[in-house]
């Protein structure tokens, strides 16, 4: 406690005739405080204004690539649905085929035909790379 008290007189001595400090007792001239003030609100309205404009710039530049990804979902909705009539049409084609007993059989000989080509295909392959003779 006596330390804060010498402390105290300390301070008191030293600022003994500028009390008003504290209180704002030396004043700057109100012009100056005011044209100080001014700039500085010029200075902040600058920097928000140059905020502003680029937060615009950037949601143009968002709603402009939300726009062309929208018109490429609608594109692709369309080329899928296109796609899906294609297919419905394809496998309703396959079921007639597979109905019809005749067809039945050509397609078998067909798989058959496919399968022989592959196990031919892979022995002349083999073959080249492992040579009997």
């Amino acid at each position: 406690m006596s330390y804060r008290r010498e402390h105290r007189a300390a301070r008191a001595s030293l600022f003994d005739g500028f009390d008003g400090l504290e209180e704002g007792g030396l004043r700057v001239p109100s012009s100056y405080s005011h044209e100080t003030n001014e700039h500085a609100n010029e200075r902040a309205v600058d920097t928000l204004q140059d905020r502003v404009i680029f937060l615009k710039r950037l949601t143009g530049d968002i709603h402009d690539e939300v726009e062309s990804h929208n018109r490429l979902l609608d594109r692709m909705g369309n080329d899928m649905d296109s796609s899906r009539g294609v297919m419905s049409g394809t496998m309703e084609r396959f079921k007639m085929v597979f109905e019809k007993k005749s067809s039945r059989r050509m397609c078998t000989l067909v798989a058959c035909f496919v399968v022989l080509f592959l196990i031919i295909f892979y022995l002349i392959r083999v073959l080249r790379y492992f040579p009997v003779g």
